[in-house]
């Protein structure tokens, strides 16, 4: 996913992906990376659980809205203060 975000990122998009491996992301070194505590399969998070869902989501769009410049960015969502979600 690193690299396809590059390429985008190269053409003036900003990107963010979701990480549930910090370790390989680390590695990777994606423009922008969301690391989430959540089980493989879940990357939002339990299924039915619309109010962590929602603040993975807004954490992303944050980490965009906040870009500046290619990163690499990694964020643990619980550093993140996502205001209009509630915590985890």
């Amino acid at each position: 996913m690193g690299l396809v975000q590059a390429a985008i990122e190269r053409r003036g998009i900003a990107t963010a992906s979701v990480s549930l491996l910090r370790s390989v992301t680390e590695k990777v070194g994606p423009p922008r990376a969301l690391a989430v505590p959540f089980a493989h399969g879940r990357p939002l998070g339990a299924a039915g659980d619309r109010a962590t869902q929602r603040r993975v989501l807004l954490a992303l769009l944050r980490l965009v809205a906040e870009a500046r410049g290619p990163g690499p960015v990694l964020v643990d969502l619980d550093e993140m203060d996502v205001p209009g979600a509630a915590p985890a």
